[in-house]
């Protein structure tokens, strides 16, 4: 039986690789149909003159991010880093949602079916499982450094 404590202690790893499979599946489909992507993102009256370099940049991140989630040694850099990615892309969607007269959908697959106040929350839920792992992972460092 598993218990909460060992849960408790799996939460970054579990978190990580949830992450992990977003973002691939996330830059891969925006790698896959990137003119789309690109013509999606120019549309965006927020990231119009921006769009080419935030084509390229947004799925590197989310590869690269990927990658460090991976390696325990890097996983509460790679963590933090995905928690303001998702922060940015929540805030993004909020004012897109709030400021815009044209709502592009530069989102792909599965998430591409997800209504935008569907896509906040699953953002948010993210955003918390990351919270949540930094803490995990935080004071596991802050024990091992007070054990030395």
């Amino acid at each position: 039986m598993v218990t909460l404590e060992k849960l408790r202690k799996n939460i970054p790893y579990i978190t990580s690789m949830l992450f992990v499979v977003l973002f691939v599946y996330a830059a891969s489909s925006k790698l896959f149909d990137y003119q789309q992507f690109q013509i999606q993102l120019g549309q965006s009256t927020i990231l119009t003159a921006y769009a080419d370099t935030v084509a390229w940049i947004v799925p590197a991140l989310e590869l690269v991010l990927s990658f460090f989630l991976l390696f325990e040694r890097y996983r509460l850099f790679a963590l933090y880093a995905c928690l303001g990615l998702m922060s940015m892309f929540t805030v993004y969607i909020i004012l897109i949602l709030n400021f815009s007269d044209f709502i592009p959908c530069s989102c792909g697959g599965v998430l591409e079916n997800l209504d935008w106040s569907e896509h906040v929350v699953f953002n948010i839920f993210f955003m918390v499982l990351a919270f949540f792992s930094i803490l995990e992972l935080e004071k596991n460092r802050n024990f091992k450094q007070e054990m030395i």
